[in-house]
């Protein structure tokens, strides 16, 4: 991989990561209400799950979806919906206490599976695969390095969103903060849920 490719890759992943989505949301939310231990799971399971789409999509899964509208359709409404559950179970969320007891709880299973549901990881994901992996002779070294870079750029980008939401715990700890807090993530994951659906029916239309 020349210079040139490996600066253009850095670039991507940094603007795919660090740009707000619903990983870096809940990442956020997490630690505000369960403190920055208690997102750690998250944190973790994104990079995972990039991962692991990144080997399927390399392996063809990312071939397979492109082909079949129905099933990119599906993957779609099943995180439009898992995003907008999310949402209403962050917006009910009022006290430290009521968050800690599982009313924003997200295991690391189900972080690892919205990675998944997630249009941005896929197109992520497919992106890496067509520019930088496939078609070249060393591509096995290639979806090595792009695997890793996938884990270091998953991991900081979520670990500084929750670092954010853990040092507002204590500020937002006092009177209904809080409550406002998750309200305004939830409606984050809500806006970011109406992209998804947007921007897929644009698509459709166009094409």
């Amino acid at each position: 991989m020349s210079a040139a490719e490996f600066s253009a890759l850095l670039l991507l992943f940094a603007a795919a990561t660090f740009t707000p989505g619903p990983n870096t949301t809940l990442s956020t939310a997490l630690a505000a209400n369960r403190g920055l231990r208690g997102a750690l799971h998250f944190i973790c399971a994104v990079p995972a799950g990039w991962v692991l789409l990144l080997l399927l999509c390399s392996a063809g899964l990312g071939a397979l979806v492109l082909a079949a509208p129905m099933l990119r359709w599906a993957i779609l409404a099943a995180g439009v919906a898992y995003m907008l559950w999310l949402a209403a179970r962050l917006a009910r969320s009022g006290t430290l206490g009521q968050a800690d007891a599982g009313q924003l709880d997200v295991s690391f299973a189900e972080g690892v599976g919205l990675q998944f549901l997630n249009v941005k990881v896929w197109l992520l994901a497919l992106t890496v695969v067509a520019g930088w992996v496939l078609g070249h002779p060393d591509w096995l070294a290639r979806l090595g390095w792009t695997g890793l870079l996938m884990v270091g750029f998953g991991f900081a980008s979520n670990f500084t969103y929750a670092l954010v939401g853990a040092l507002l715990r204590g500020w937002l700890a006092q009177g209904r903060r809080l409550l406002w807090f998750n309200r305004a993530m939830a409606l984050a994951l809500v806006a970011t849920a109406g992209w998804m659906a947007w921007s897929a029916l644009a698509g459709g239309a166009a094409s």
